[in-house]
């Protein structure tokens, strides 16, 4: 097996992941068929969608190569007859909606950075390579985005777009440092979830309380 179609199929899979993710919060809101497969491709390619039209890359990716929209949409169908069963592998799906988080945000950057893009932006676009699917995902279904909230999630994705961005700059974009870069986004979110590590949140004061209106006198 060649390098890139290893990269490919890992690529895949990270997709089939992220449509299946999107599929489960779709059955769970109750929508149809239609809804659950269109709520897993967005989950699955709405972050790559993005990357690429920011960096002027048309059609996007997800539509010029047929694999990619296919195996969102096959995984999310599969996902709306075979909920129950999915249901019981959350712990594995956590696992690996990890991985494919790290792998996305690795190849989204490393795209930045091929297009040009100055080192700030490559990071940004990195992150968003890797958490927007799973915004527009929580967008269809009505919920705060996951990556907005307590969870470190898009923290990871950012810590791990710098280190590709590093790398590159020090000349180090070789597999070895990329898959390193992987593994650290992979790690963090891991032990995020096991530690239940969470952003800090604003403590929000008590209103004061005020005394009642006094009456009109008698």
């Amino acid at each position: 097996m060649t390098t890139s179609t290893a990269l490919l199929l890992a690529d895949l899979a990270g997709v089939a992941v992220f449509a299946a993710s999107g599929a489960s919060a779709a059955v769970a809101k109750r929508l149809d068929l239609f809804g659950v497969v269109f709520v897993g491709f967005v989950a699955a390619l709405g972050g790559g969608i993005v990357r690429d039209l920011v960096i002027d890359e048309v059609p996007p990716l997800a539509f010029a190569d047929w694999r990619y929209a296919t195996t969102a949409a096959v995984t999310a169908g599969a996902i709306f007859w075979l909920h129950p069963q999915f249901a019981r592998l959350r712990t594995t799906v956590l696992v690996l909606d990890a991985a494919g988080l790290g792998l996305f945000t690795v190849a989204g950057t490393l795209k930045a950075l091929d297009a040009q893009v100055p080192p700030v932006g490559a990071c940004l676009i990195g992150m968003i390579t890797a958490i927007g699917g799973g915004l527009c995902r929580d967008l269809l279904t009505g919920e705060i985005p996951v990556v907005l909230r307590r969870e470190i999630y898009a923290v990871a994705a950012l810590a791990g777009s710098i280190v590709v961005v590093l790398l590159d700059g020090l000349g180090y974009a070789g597999p070895i440092p990329l898959v390193a870069a992987v593994l650290l986004v992979f790690g963090v979110r891991l032990v995020a979830l096991r530690r239940r590590w969470s952003a800090p949140v604003a403590a929000l004061r008590p209103p004061p309380r005020t005394g009642g209106i006094p009456g009109p006198p008698d």
